[in-house]
């Protein structure tokens, strides 16, 4: 993997030739500009194999007639459709770099005096923004990061999912026993699964008996739900108002939904378990684990989403990748208040969250911090989110130095000083 540079850098010089492309899921538009400053028409070519064929053609010609040395290829963030397209590129030796989609919507309007977007104005604009140092070199997991980082999406999507099922259980169930929702809490549990699939309707449960139902409760739950639940949930069946006609059809689909929320379940749990076993193969990935509160998904999770922790020059840029560099707007007397950017990658920001919640627990590595800052007036969300940064920073840290995290280390070096003094 190469290095990475999350911040402004000067990449074109009297001997490299700029590529540019706004890149679409079926056909993307090139545009080819010289070191004098003299641009060639857009021109268009498919996104598969012909026709990266065909833009290298078209590059190596212009190189070869410019004595040109070396190509830069420039695209705006665009999801997974540029993906290929920039295996393909780095394969062939181009460095490849990308432009935030802000910066290019911004710039535009000053091309032409037109807020107008189209693809052969995009390409330009993108040329622009590199020419004047704005972009930002291409990040690409490679060896078991790329995997963790694939299955962190996965697990992501699979996620989502499985939330989506579980909304659309809630307002079934809804129609059909409306109190059920009141006496159990949460329809994620094995106990609410196991009774929306055996015993779906009001009169179901009623058809049990108080007796039976808290057996059947205390079995599933292991202990956990008491004969007070069982018995709230019978008497609440007994006086539901639950419709009845149409009852089968919405049966029939909450049987099915319930099907799909187990296959999500397996899903996630063989990814977690995938995700496990390449973790192993980071050397690193123990110093993060050293840290109390972060288990193998969240380590794993992170790493995928940067790619490569030790290819970092220094901690703000890896701030920069996760969005949680700072940014105040202030002008004249106003002192405007800092804010996260919240502009690089949304799920490494998502698990760093979760992670400073469990550091931040009673005992917790970051508990007193966490306190202080409460102390100062600070939001509790806006807590989190310093908290956040001051993690990542310490992840970033102990993978530089190839060192296990010491609890307390601070503290006990300073009363070793004092007592050498």
């Amino acid at each position: 993997m190469k290095k990475i540079q999350a911040k402004k850098i000067i990449i074109v010089n009297e001997k490299t030739l700029m590529v540019t492309a706004d890149i679409g899921k079926v056909t993307n538009t090139g545009y080819c500009r010289c070191p004098d400053g003299t641009g060639l028409n857009p021109f268009e070519f498919s996104n598969h194999g012909l026709g990266f064929e065909k833009l290298w053609g078209f590059i190596s010609r212009i190189k070869a007639d410019k004595d040109l040395q070396e190509v830069v290829f420039g695209f705006e963030s665009t999801g997974p459709y540029a993906e290929p397209l920039i295996h393909y590129l780095r394969n062939k030796g181009v460095r490849v770099v990308q432009v935030n989609p802000m910066h290019t919507k911004r710039l535009k309007e000053l091309n032409g005096n037109s807020p107008s977007k189209t693809d052969q104005k995009d390409p330009k604009v993108i040329a622009d923004i590199i020419k004047l140092g704005h972009s930002l070199t291409v990040i690409i997991p490679e060896g078991p990061a790329a995997e963790l980082r694939r299955l962190t999406q996965a697990r992501e999507r699979s996620m989502q999912r499985r939330t989506a099922f579980l909304n659309q259980l809630q307002d079934l169930i809804f129609i059909i026993f409306p109190e059920f929702s009141q006496v159990v809490k949460n329809v994620k549990t094995k106990s609410a699964q196991y009774l929306l699939k055996h015993y779906p309707t009001p009169q179901d449960i009623a058809g049990c008996g108080i007796k039976k139902l808290f057996r059947i409760l205390k079995k599933i739950s292991r202990g956990k739900l008491r004969e007070g639940c069982a018995e709230a949930l019978y008497e609440a069946a007994k006086a539901s108002v639950g419709i009845k006609e149409g009852r089968a059809s919405i049966l029939l689909e909450i049987k099915e939904i319930l099907a799909q929320i187990e296959a999500c379940e397996r899903f996630i749990a063989n990814l977690e378990r995938e995700m496990s076993l390449y973790l192993k193969e980071i050397p690193y990935s123990s110093y993060i684990l050293s840290l109390k509160g972060i288990g193998e998904v969240t380590a794993a999770g992170m790493i995928g989403e940067a790619g490569d922790f030790s290819k970092f020059d220094t901690a703000s840029e890896i701030e920069k990748l996760a969005g949680l560099d700072l940014f105040e707007i202030s002008s004249g007397k106003h002192k405007g208040q800092r804010h996260i950017s919240k502009r690089g990658r949304p799920l490494l920001r998502k698990l760093l969250f979760f992670a400073s919640i469990n550091v931040v627990r009673k005992e917790g590595i970051l508990h007193e911090q966490y306190q202080r800052y409460l102390q100062r007036g600070m939001l509790k969300m806006k807590a989190i989110v310093a908290i956040s940064r001051k993690l990542l920073r310490i992840i970033y840290a102990l993978v530089r130095n190839n060192s296990n995290y010491v609890f307390g280390y601070t503290k006990t070096q300073n009363l070793l000083s004092k007592e050498a003094a």
